[in-house]
């Protein structure tokens, strides 16, 4: 079985959001391919906060190229995935490596700065949507791009799929206590209509604390570091799922909403332009407000669309197919 190195940051293994998802999918479907997904990540310079000075940005990435790089070489690993653009060093001792970005030096995101510097030395890119392969070609040159969803759990979306279960004036929002993410905004859409029921969804239990600075509104509930079949059931019962986050490169609640027939209500920026459907209404900070009301207040239950789409675009079958291609490719 050929061996393929992840590089993730230790805390993107820890948490149950994207990365981690995604890191296992990935592991799944490797196998299922004859691929064995080795997971590595620095073990030293990390913090359980990636907001502290110094720690899990890409600067801090650089400080542990000899930590990975042993972690590669004791498993006799030649062909390597990196989610961090701080390691895009790894190419001038694996010729083999590709970028699967986690982030992307958009304004809008932390470190935007800091990460064009390295972008501007990646060859090679595996991304999730058509928006982040356009961007890698017009701003950093890079054109040997892959387009490969991630794919969410077709086994999830169909066992927990109920519309009787849908309680109608639940919102739904999944995110992080970021600026970029906008959870101030969800506070205050609670804070203005009493009558809905507003779900918050963190990734991970350092939010737990960091949550605590608001004034949370009784109508909202926090939850924290779902499983994914927790996730899917949570979804299902809700009415409408809304993301008013600035930038977003993976977007994976976005696809798993549509998934399970969600009324969607996300921002109009272009890197959401694969959410597309019937029932999927694109606004901004001026209308949000009243686009969560009006879907929450549509007289049908689900989107058949929304969830038809989202199947023929984003579901594990179309992730698999797309890494079977790739590593064809690549791993020849």
């Amino acid at each position: 079985m050929r061996k393929v190195g992840l590089v993730m940051r230790k805390i993107q293994f820890t948490e149950a959001q994207g990365p981690r998802v995604f890191a296992d999918r990935l592991k799944q479907i490797g196998l299922e391919l004859g691929v064995d997904i080795v997971f590595i990540s620095p073990e030293r310079h990390v913090s359980g906060y990636d907001w502290l000075p110094g720690y899990e940005h890409e600067k801090g990435d650089l400080v542990n190229y000899d930590v990975v790089l042993d972690q590669i070489h004791s498993q006799n690993i030649e062909h390597v995935i990196y989610t961090v653009s701080g390691f895009t060093f790894l190419k001038m001792f694996l010729p083999k490596s590709v970028l699967f970005p986690h982030s992307f030096p958009d304004p809008a995101l932390t470190g935007y700065e800091m990460m064009k510097p390295f972008y501007t030395m990646v060859d090679k890119a595996v991304v999730q949507t058509e928006f982040l392969k356009r961007e890698l070609g017009r701003n950093f040159g890079v054109n040997d791009v892959n387009v490969i969803p991630i794919g969410f759990n077709e086994e999830l979306a169909h066992r927990h799929y109920d519309p009787n279960q849908i309680v109608h004036n639940r919102v739904l929002w999944i995110g992080r206590d970021e600026e970029n993410r906008r959870p101030d905004l969800v506070l205050e859409y609670a804070r203005q209509n009493p009558d809905k029921e507003v779900y918050m969804v963190f990734g991970g239990r350092r939010y737990e604390e960091s949550m605590k600075k608001y004034n949370i509104p009784s109508n909202v509930k926090l939850q924290f570091a779902l499983t994914q079949d927790e996730v899917f059931a949570l979804m299902n019962s809700a009415k409408v799922y809304w993301s008013c986050s600035t930038f977003d490169t993976f977007a994976m609640p976005l696809t798993e909403a549509m998934a399970m027939g969600k009324m969607v209500v996300k921002p109009e920026h272009a890197c959401y332009g694969h959410i597309r459907s019937t029932h999927a209404f694109a606004g901004n900070e001026d209308n949000w407000f009243e686009l969560v009301n009006m879907a929450a207040a549509a007289p049908r239950s689900v989107s058949e669309d929304n969830r038809e789409y989202a199947f023929g675009a984003f579901s594990r079958t179309i992730m698999k197919e797309g890494y079977r291609n790739f590593f064809a490719d690549w791993l020849k």
